[in-house]
């Protein structure tokens, strides 16, 4: 198996971890990423089953940054919708799709999280 990463430039200024700043933190970095991932993922899943995706199908990740006992650490909620889909339906997508995404595969035992299907 062979992977192939393709390499692009992001011109954006930065904030620190954990503050709202002038730019854009990590956090939001992060789940601008998971987001287009497991919209991604959740088109594959969706193209198995023969199921047409919504245009206006949306998952809103929220990355918390905090610390217990002086260490940091993430935590996040995926809020998906899709509209026009039953839920049964919905909810199989994003199961398979919390399977196959990346990021849901490195955070998986790492951090918390949790997946809404709004």
């Amino acid at each position: 198996m062979t992977a192939r990463f393709d390499r692009m430039c992001l011109d954006i200024q930065l904030s620190s971890p954990g503050s709202p700043g002038n730019g854009t933190n990590p956090e939001q970095l992060f789940a601008a990423g998971w987001s287009a991932c497991f919209i991604g993922a959740m088109g594959i899943a969706a193209g198995k089953i023969k199921v047409a995706l919504p245009p206006d199908l949306a998952v809103d990740a929220e990355v918390d940054l905090g610390t217990a006992g002086g260490v940091f650490l993430l935590q996040a909620r995926l809020n998906v919708r899709v509209p026009g889909l039953e839920r049964e339906v919905a909810q199989a997508l994003v199961d398979a799709a919390h399977q196959t995404c990346p990021y849901s595969k490195a955070t998986r035992g790492n951090i918390d999280v949790v997946i809404n299907l709004v």
